[in-house]
């Protein structure tokens, strides 16, 4: 805001057709040096002002290149996301197409099962079963507990007498051609079940990476915008206290234009004072020198330059 004299900065007012003649000399020595001394903190106050403003430049800058950064993170997640989408689409595909083709491995087991019941003596399945149960049970005690020489051997006598006897009786069963072929259809079918299942398997896992960079991804981009959110609290920062400093700036510019108007108001008064006083004495002068042209008295060069700037010539 323009003041009309500078006292806000100063606390000095001058008026100066209140001034005495001669104080006006010195009053104008006062208004330049206290003029030069606001000039120096004017210009202290336009390079603050400067250097906010070029931080204020670098807030800025780097709060758009962290936006920047936030906005390609959050490109890339969601193309992650779209991937993961897709992705999903396909394990559910995949687990439908699982599920068929387990529920047809069962049919055909149960189907194979029941050609056996009706093709072996009754047992023989029940005692196949019990025979691989037992293998396993002696394969797992073989694993986890500690055994002396001598009972390890027996261990393994008994699950190599064990196999023999499991081999037997499936090449009982394979010797029917019937039974044999349910087997290799019950094998085929559960071959596809366990390769879609691993399929889903990989589709999910697939899809799980995605997911996880998707996450990641926007956690970064979090991570980033609250560093933007605080470059963009530090640029509003810096232009707010540049603004006030500008504003300072102005006004100490303004005062010094009042003390340039109030200095020049002063010399002006001077000089017309200085006028007002020579005149009296020059037009005196002139009409002695018009009493002796009169006269007829002989004048100097002087003396007619005299006469004509008093108007008498």
């Amino acid at each position: 805001m323009r003041s009309s004299s500078p006292p806000g900065f100063w606390g000095y007012h001058v008026d100066a057709a209140q001034q005495q003649p001669g104080s006006e000399q010195q009053l104008i020595e006062e208004l330049l040096d206290k003029k030069e001394k606001l000039n120096q903190q004017a210009n202290r106050q336009r390079d603050l002002r400067d250097r906010l403003n070029d931080e204020t430049r670098k807030h800025a800058q780097h709060r758009d290149e962290l936006n920047g950064k936030v906005r390609e993170f959050i490109e890339k997640a969601n193309g992650h996301r779209a991937k993961r989408d897709e992705q999903n689409k396909k394990v559910q595909e995949a687990k439908k197409l699982r599920d068929e083709l387990n529920k047809a491995a069962n049919e055909k087991a149960d189907a194979m099962n029941a050609l056996k019941r009706t093709r072996s003596r009754p047992g023989d399945d029940l005692n196949l079963q019990r025979l691989k149960q037992e293998v396993r049970k002696l394969e797992y005690d073989q694993q986890t507990k500690v055994l002396t020489p001598k009972k390890e051997k027996e261990l393994i006598d008994r699950m190599t007498d064990l196999s023999k006897q499991i081999r037997a009786k499936e090449k009982e069963f394979e010797s029917d051609v019937g039974v044999r072929d349910a087997y290799l259809g019950m094998k085929d079918a559960k071959e596809k079940a366990e390769a879609s299942h691993k399929a889903v398997t990989e589709l999910a896992n697939a899809a799980q990476e995605q997911h996880d960079t998707m996450v990641k991804l926007f956690e970064e981009a979090d991570a980033i915008r609250k560093e933007a959110d605080g470059a963009q609290e530090q640029f509003v920062k810096a232009k707010l206290e540049a603004d006030k400093v500008h504003q300072e700036y102005i006004a100490m510019v303004n005062s010094i234009r009042d003390y340039e108007k109030q200095i020049i108001g002063l010399r002006n008064k001077m000089r017309a004072d200085r006028g007002q006083a020579e005149i009296p004495e020059g037009k005196a002068e002139a009409e002695d020198i018009f009493a002796k042209f009169k006269k007829g008295e002989k004048l100097s060069t002087e003396d007619l330059m005299a006469l004509q700037k008093a108007g008498l010539l």
